[in-house]
């Protein structure tokens, strides 16, 4: 890679089979397709990321004012330097993790996965706050492999401040895929996703979306009754009264 490299540069290098260097247009219609489909709670904004110039680009309104920023940052590394100096090892090692997962899974994937986990950022008060991380492969070369990429930042310090130091890569679309990994200095027990059925963790996201029972029921095809039953055990083994709380909860465990 060349043009200014940014802290994530050595990590994506390492993996040049699903990172390229091609340059092509982004569609701002796949933007706004992606974000409706997405897990969204709190203030957020969101950047396209272009691989080959390490620039960014449909950048958000929400993202300068969330920060505190005068000029529009054209850069990754501008968006980097927002964050807390002490989670920036906890998101190299994130990054490669995750970069070794999809690449394991299969670069013809890409556009059906996103991967995603937690970390401070400076925001317009001085202060820093929790936000959550999220990125979808949103342009492929001829090859499969990442032009740009859109990346949701979302303020979740209302709903926690606990970094879980999870990193997860999950299906969207059309994929189920769910691979968590704890990057934690101690390690979990009982961890949440082996108690949860893969069902139950592909109907939670829905239910963090606010879908309803009839609506997730005709998303899956499958009965509304057996989404209720779902309701109720995922709720019970989270150890949750509502949806406020389950949201609450699973952020704090990586599984959203």
């Amino acid at each position: 890679m060349e043009h200014n490299d940014h802290s994530l540069t050595p990590i994506w290098e390492k993996y040049p089979e699903i990172f390229s260097s091609e340059n092509i247009s982004v569609d701002a219609a796949n933007i706004l397709a992606l974000i409706s489909e997405l897990f969204i709670v709190g203030e957020y904004y969101y950047y396209v990321i272009d691989i080959r110039q390490q620039e960014i680009s449909h950048q958000h309104p929400s993202l300068n004012k969330i920060h505190g920023l005068e000029k529009q940052p054209t850069h990754l590394q501008e968006i980097i330097d927002l964050i807390h100096p002490d989670d920036i090892p906890f998101i190299l090692n994130a990054e490669e993790h995750c970069s070794k997962k999809i690449a394991e899974i299969g670069n013809q994937h890409l556009k059906s996965l996103k991967s995603c986990y937690c970390f401070r950022m400076r925001t317009a008060t001085g202060e820093y706050k929790l936000f959550h991380h999220q990125a979808i492969t949103l342009v492929v070369d001829k090859e499969d492999r990442i032009l740009r990429s859109l990346n949701i930042h979302t303020d979740i310090s209302h709903l926690t401040a606990v970094n879980n130091y999870i990193a997860t890569v999950m299906g969207i679309n059309d994929r189920n895929d769910f691979h968590q990994m704890d990057l934690s200095p101690l390690s979990k027990e009982n961890k949440l996703q082996d108690i949860l059925t893969k069902r139950e963790l592909q109907i939670l996201p829905h239910i963090a979306q606010g879908l309803s029972s009839i609506e997730i029921a005709k998303l899956l095809e499958i009965s509304q009754l057996t989404v209720r039953v779902h309701r109720k055990n995922i709720l019970r083994k989270t150890q949750t009264r509502n949806s406020s709380s389950l949201i609450k909860r699973c952020i704090e465990l990586g599984l959203l």
